[in-house]
Formats: C-alpha cells, sequence, structure tokens
C-alpha cells in the first residue's frame, strides 16, 4: 500500500481500505517530505511497508512539508485533525533550531498541537520524534534544544524516538550534498529508528479492522 502525502484532510482521497484502518499521521518537515527524492522513498512511505509487512491494519498518512516549522505545525493541526488521528508521530522542530528559534517558542508550539490533538481525540497516542542540532549552532543553545524533546515526551507521557537522524547525522554517505537531507538509504535507517519505537506501540493497540456501518 501506499504512504498517502497530504498537507489536510483527505478523506475524500481514500480509498475503501484506508477508510476503515487506523491512522497514523506524521507531522513533520522535508525529512518527512522525503526532499530530493521520490514520495515512495522517505520514511513515512517505508513505515506504511513495514506496518503492513508485520500485518497491522493502519494507513500512514504523510503530512511533512518541507521548510515546516513548529509555528507551521501549529497553523496545520486543526486542519489535518478533521480526519481521525489514532497515533501522531510529531516530528517538527528542525527547522526551528537550524533557524535559532528560541526554544521555548518551539516548546510552546509543539505542546499546543499535543494540546489540541488529545483535546479533539482523547484516545490518540502521540510520538515525538526527537532532533540534535550541529556544534556549530552553538553549546548552550544545542543543549537546551536536545533536551526539549525528552522533556515534552515525559511530561506528557509520549512515547520518544531519540533522535530521528540517528545513524545518519553527519554522515556523507547517507546524505544528499547538503548534509541536511537524509538519501534513500539514510531514510531507511531513519525508518527503522521510528519504527523500533512504533512497532510495540501498534501491537499494543492491536484490534479488529473497523467494520463501515450502515450507508458507509
Amino acid at each position: 500500500m501506499a504512504c498517502n502525502q497530504v498537507q489536510g484532510p483527505v478523506q475524500a482521497q481514500d480509498g475503501p481500505t484506508n477508510a476503515t484502518r487506523s491512522t497514523i499521521v506524521v507531522l513533520g518537515d522535508s525529512l518527512a517530505a522525503g526532499y530530493g527524492l521520490e514520495v515512495e522513498q522517505s520514511y513515512p512511505a517505508l513505515l506504511q511497508k513495514k506496518v503492513d509487512a508485520a500485518g497491522l491494519r493502519y494507513a500512514v498518512i504523510n503530512a511533512g512539508v518541507s521548510g515546516d516549522t513548529s509555528a507551521g505545525g501549529a497553523r496545520r493541526i486543526d486542519w489535518l485533525l478533521q480526519r481521525r488521528v489514532d497515533i501522531l508521530l510529531l516530528a517538527l522542530g528542525g527547522n526551528d533550531g537550524l533557524r535559532g528559534i528560541p526554544v521555548e517558542v518551539t516548546r510552546t508550539n509543539l505542546q499546543s498541537i499535543i494540546d489540541r490533538t488529545r483535546r479533539k481525540y482523547p484516545q490518540a497516542q502521540v510520538v515525538i520524534a526527537g532532533m540534535q542540532m550541529p556544534p556549530n549552532i552553538g553549546a548552550d543553545y544545542r543543549q537546551q534544544f536536545a533536551k526539549l524533546f525528552p522533556d515534552l515526551a515525559k511530561v506528557n507521557h509520549c512515547a520518544l524516538v531519540p533522535f530521528l537522524l540517528e545513524g545518519v547525522g553527519g554522515k556523507p554517505e547517507l546524505n544528499q550534498p547538503d548534509m541536511i537531507h537524509p538519501t534513500a538509504a539514510g531514510q531507511q535507517i531513519v525508518a527503522e529508528n521510528v519504527w523500533k519505537v512504533l512497532k510495540p506501540l501498534l501491537e499494543s493497540r492491536r484490534r479488529p479492522l473497523a467494520t463501515p456501518g450502515p450507508g458507509r
């Protein structure tokens, strides 16, 4: 099954299979969007393959937008929440760090996304993807930024991917020439980093496939 890539709700575009599946929404930036690659090479698309291979009934919705920040995600989340969200993979903040946005501003935006998701869907589970900044950003900011994601996960009882780019960041052979965006091989490692956290979560939520009601 192909991973769906959207910037907002697309119920009308969903096929009959996706309509009856639980959803994993990946709210991210260019890393999720698969910048410089085919959409099928992005880590959300690779996650869909892992989900299907494991026999889990979830549709992965790729809501990655290149260049997006935590503020952009906060602006988009209500639109995305017009469709059901069972699991939210919150993978934003990297562009905030690269732009030197104050950590507390990023924290406020990410907290708002979590709060609004849970307010709309109380049973939804949130997975936070941690990010780190390169050394040239400055030691103090880098340390504060790295702590942001585990702190948010702890306070909100969210699952945590400690570092989305673990094993990829800083490795020329796994990154495109800009040394920011993973190659296809790098995206495979990113998908595995997420899958290590996501798979147990999905298995714990395993439930029968919903049966459409009359008239659906």
